[in-house]
């Protein structure tokens, strides 16, 4: 078979080898600590924790952090803080002209920027430390499980523990990023994502089938469902990801120059150039209303208690409308800050070329950003439609909220898109050594 045939091909590359182990023994290490209890906790006692984090926006939180959060772990806040962290410091780069300019500054500028992300990371930690700690009673933990109490030395230690598990996990997103496939940080969402796919799928067969709701025929239809689904979204991923606008380039005699493709040449863009990432801020963000309006100074005020009904139910209406606007406007704003469409103009210039009817400069640079407004907002609906599907699918054949996750929204979504652009990572080393293995020389060349 074919897939075999590239499986042995992916083995045979030195380098993708090396780089494929690295990355599944950094998984290993992430899913081991997911299970690794904060000390003073009792394993045994966490039942109720884990129920509570069945559905809703905190059973979304467990999904994130790959069934950590639940356990109680030493990686119970995940890398959502990181992530948190990037989208303030990449907001704060559209108003403070010191993060402007690093922006500027190419891989020494972005070196800062990171450095400074990773900062403001551990500031959030050790705001949602204490605050994880504080609401485990709340959630469901009895007196008993703590087995030292809950002093001082409890909270110190448990806080120093959480803040460096956020930490240890980013870094080990930066080393599958640099040392493995790419893709560091939202792989770790993604495999926790996945890790959380079995014990969903057993709740929504145990509540078909023992309770004589629908029996397997509803979970054979719920599969069936499932998997269009998917390959509705992998295809509709991948046919959107480019479109191209046409450009010329003038040579030294004042004509166009010719190529396969005739005097035209072409600027690939992408219709979706943001990826998963509007997904991954919207729904960072829209767990800030409902943890707000729990609040003691809100919690008893009628707007603290619309906050807590409408923005708790992430299957509800007002959530998935705001969600919805959300994800547009960060696809938005993520491809406006990754599509640096002066420097294309700039370069189109410099290289003599130049888009037919456009003026070089800036009316070219304006050109190719109205051209990615325009294409960004397909992607855009079509990213939000995705996101708040599992809300219908709860509606329409009442599936188990967190199955439901599955039938499209954030979860989904990554898996898809996180799985395609790895994909694509090792694709890109199968035709490069293709390609090499068509030269004596690098036949055998290693790594």
């Amino acid at each position: 078979m074919k897939l075999i045939e590239t499986l042995k091909n992916v083995w045979k590359i030195t380098e993708l080898k090396d780089r494929i182990i690295l990355t599944l023994g950094m998984l290993l290490v992430y899913r081991f600590g997911a299970q690794v209890v904060l000390p003073g906790i009792d394993a045994s006692k966490l039942g109720a924790l884990g129920d509570s984090t069945d559905s809703g926006l905190l059973g979304l939180l467990n999904a994130f952090t790959g069934g950590a959060f639940a356990n109680a772990s030493v990686f119970a806040l995940g890398i959502m803080p990181y992530i948190s962290a990037s989208i303030v410091v990449q907001l704060m780069g559209i108003a403070i002209p010191y993060l402007q300019k690093l922006q500027k500054e190419g891989a020494s500028g972005q070196k800062k920027i990171t450095q400074i992300t990773r900062w403001l990371t551990i500031a959030i930690c050790l705001v949602q430390a204490p605050g994880y700690l504080v609401s485990l009673p709340s959630l469901g933990i009895p007196q008993e499980a703590f087995l030292l109490g809950q002093g001082g030395l409890f909270y110190f230690s448990s806080i120093v523990i959480l803040v460096t598990g956020t930490i240890f996990a980013m870094w080990l997103g930066e080393k599958i990023t640099d040392k493995g496939i790419g893709n560091g940080i939202s792989i770790l969402i993604m495999v926790g994502i996945i890790a959380t796919l079995p014990v969903s799928f057993v709740q929504e067969y145990a509540a078909r089938v023992t309770e004589s709701n629908g029996g397997l025929i509803m979970i054979l239809i719920e599969l069936v469902v499932w998997f269009v689904i998917i390959l509705a979204s992998v295809m509709l991923v991948m046919a959107v990801r480019k479109i191209a606008v046409q450009y010329a380039r003038r040579t030294q005699s004042g004509g166009y120059e010719k190529n396969v493709f005739g005097s035209r040449q072409y600027i690939p863009l992408k219709l979706n150039a943001s990826g998963v990432m509007p997904i991954i801020f919207a729904q960072a963000i829209m767990f800030v209303p409902g943890l707000i309006g729990g609040m003691d100074f809100m919690k008893d005020s009628s707007v603290g208690q619309w906050m807590q009904t409408n923005f708790q139910d992430m299957f509800g209406l007002w959530y998935n409308v705001v969600f919805a606007i959300l994800i547009i406007i960060f696809t938005y704003f993520y491809t406006a800050i990754t599509v640096p469409t002066n420097k294309m103009a700039d370069d189109l210039k410099r290289s003599g070329g130049f888009i037919p009817g456009i003026r070089p400069g800036t009316e070219t640079s304006e050109y190719l950003d109205k051209i990615m407004s325009q294409i960004t907002l397909p992607g855009s609906i079509f990213l939000a439609l995705i996101a708040v599907f599992p809300a219908f699918i709860v509606k329409l054949m009442n599936v188990q909220q967190g199955w439901a996750l599955f039938f499209g929204g954030t979860s989904l979504l990554i898996m898809v898109g996180v799985a395609i652009d790895t994909m694509q990572q090792v694709n890109s080393y199968l035709l490069n050594k293709h390609y090499d293995g068509l030269m004596k020389t690098g036949k055998n060349r290693k790594g």
